[in-house]
């Protein structure tokens, strides 16, 4: 087993820190994040200590930072020529990364959602995937990508969960006010989109398979996906994607 750091400590490392917990690594997490440290260290004996304290016992270590202090918080710190680095940050490259942690050269960027502590979350990685698939399969599938700007697009697609999880609170907002329950509407939305997604088929082309099964001729399901496009969600979403993608493979 390995000693793996954390240097930020929030949203994403947290579920990543439990889940290496559990499969018997030895975790080191930095101080950034007071709170998520401290339940961390409670819940999985992780070892609480500064940025450079978590480096200097690490044998890799994951950078978990938001993206626009990633050069002021790395450029003080000191890494080892044999440390393993994993980076989870949006928009800071490949390129930037090994400047940052020079002298370590095995660097590998993924994206981990919150849900990979339950298994199941993809895991696209570049330049290659075998760090990732070591730590965290076979619960979570480690998709290989053939360039950073690859990745970087996947990064843009998960962008969109927050966004598809914005119409479904929509959605649940409107069957609470027409059924006066907008606790149970909440829970029936949500159970109503997962349940389906747990259940579909993984082959390719499933969406649009699934979706023309519902979508039939004179179906509610086929009213909702016409007024959908019609009031132009799909030119939305596909824009929204373009300025991401763009934002992230800005030089």
């Amino acid at each position: 087993m390995s000693r793996i750091g954390f240097i930020g400590t929030g949203h994403i490392a947290a579920p990543m820190a439990r889940f290496l917990a559990r499969t018997g690594h030895d975790i080191l997490v930095s101080d950034r994040n007071v709170d998520v440290a401290a339940t961390l260290e409670a819940v999985c004996g992780a070892t609480v200590a500064p940025n450079q304290a978590v480096l200097d016992c690490a044998d890799i270590v994951f950078l978990c930072l938001r993206p626009h202090v990633a050069e002021e918080v790395l450029s003080g710190l000191t890494f080892r020529p044999e440390q393993r680095v994993a980076s989870v940050m949006a928009g800071v490259s490949l390129a930037d990364l090994q400047r940052l942690c020079a002298p370590a050269l095995d660097i590998t960027r993924t994206i981990p959602l919150g849900f990979l502590e339950q298994g199941g979350c993809p895991l696209a990685a570049f330049p290659d995937t075998d760090l990732i698939d070591r730590l965290f399969a076979p619960e979570n599938p480690v998709i290989p990508v053939p360039d950073e700007r690859a990745l970087s697009m996947h990064f843009a697609i998960c962008a969109m969960v927050p966004g598809l999880l914005d119409l479904i609170a929509t959605g649940a907002d409107w069957l609470g006010a027409e059924t006066g329950d907008p606790e149970m509407a909440e829970f029936y939305a949500t159970q109503l989109v997962s349940g389906f997604l747990a259940a579909m088929g993984r082959t390719p082309g499933s969406l649009a398979q699934e979706r023309d099964a519902l979508a039939t001729e004179g179906t509610i399901s086929l009213q909702m996906t016409r007024a959908l496009k019609s009031g132009g969600a799909h030119e939305a979403l596909r824009a929204a994607l373009d300025q991401i993608g763009a934002t992230l493979t800005r030089d």
